[in-house]
């Protein structure tokens, strides 16, 4: 029977041998903001149109933040969003 190389690890550890952890660590971000903005929207009934008029932006923009998937979304406008619905974006280096 075959000895498991990564049994004992970490899913980091995994993630990092295979030289895709920062891809996931990215995307498990912005799956985390797009949640909280939408629950953040739903809190204040806010639509997407709606919040799209007080960012100042479009309906598409609001659907690339919305959207765990698309990680193609400045700070900037994170930022605006997350202003929009009484919150704030927090940037950490650790």
């Amino acid at each position: 029977m075959a000895e498991n190389k990564h049994r004992g690890s970490t899913l980091d550890s995994f993630l990092e041998e295979e030289g895709v952890l920062g891809e996931f660590q990215a995307k498990a971000i912005k799956e985390a903001i797009a949640w909280q903005l939408t629950e953040a929207m739903k809190e204040r009934k806010l639509s997407k149109s709606r919040l799209a008029s007080m960012m100042h932006t479009s309906r598409t923009q609001v659907d690339r933040v919305l959207d765990p998937q698309d990680g193609n979304v400045t700070i900037e406008t994170l930022q605006r969003a997350a202003a929009v619905v009484g919150r704030r974006v927090q940037l950490e280096l650790v």
